[in-house]
């Protein structure tokens, strides 16, 4: 079987990414303008999903991630933080309605209530920030998830008006296909960080991302049995 990774870290380490457009937007700022920046992506305790919505990006979603009309919640968020004076924008108000596709879809039940998360029955805060073993109940609705679940995101209608990226940075490492449970649980902790340097990935670590795919393989292999089982019946 294969492990499934979340869509953003298929590609190039998006703080990387991210942080060097800013801050060379934040150069011109400061050329231009002689004002002071501070360049943030994901680097600081930022409120940034309310600023942004306050910035009218987007609105914080019923999954409690950002999403925006234009980009539907396939994106990124990194900040300028500056003293030059702006014009304030209108914040964004919310667009999601009676709509909750995204609490239906969490397979751990984490968003239980609207708007709010569970991070400790999420699958994303499980396989990437969790750093001691995972519940039994709780790795076994993992399925073949080795880093991140985009399951919520997946479901928002508001994502029928997102595109691909034309940004190569963010096109998959590894192509198309799903990277095989077998061939991971072979990785050493050299090979791992080779398989996966400039990706997201490299900075879980071997050892908790050793830790998700034998999850995943032991998730693969239930469900391989159950099937074998039920087709004998």
């Amino acid at each position: 079987d294969r492990g499934a990774i979340s869509v953003y870290a298929r590609g190039r380490d998006y703080h990387d990414v991210v942080k060097k457009r800013l801050k060379a937007l934040g150069r011109w700022i400061v050329a231009t303008c002689a004002a002071e920046v501070k360049v943030f992506v994901d680097t600081a305790p930022v409120m940034e999903k309310p600023l942004a919505q306050r910035a009218g990006l987007g609105w914080i979603g019923k999954h409690t991630n950002l999403v925006s009309r234009r980009f539907g919640s396939w994106l990124f968020l990194g900040e300028v933080f500056t003293n030059l004076l702006l014009p304030p924008d209108t914040p964004s108000p919310d667009h999601c309605g009676s709509c909750d596709r995204c609490q239906r879809a969490c397979p751990t039940n984490a968003l239980g209530e609207a708007y709010r998360i569970e991070p400790r029955r999420c699958i994303s805060y499980l396989t990437i920030e969790h750093k001691s073993e995972i519940a039994a109940n709780l790795a076994a609705l993992s399925a073949n998830r080795i880093y991140g679940c985009d399951d919520c995101l997946a479901v928002c209608p508001w994502n029928s008006f997102s595109t691909p990226t034309p940004h190569e940075q963010f096109r998959s490492l590894h192509g198309d296909e799903p990277p095989r449970l077998s061939e991971l649980l072979m990785l050493d902790d050299a090979s791992f960080r080779a398989s996966f340097a400039g990706s997201a990935i490299k900075r879980l670590g071997h050892q908790r991302f050793n830790r998700n795919v034998q999850i995943a393989a032991a998730n693969s292999q239930r469900k391989q049995t159950n099937q074998d089982t039920d087709s004998h019946q």
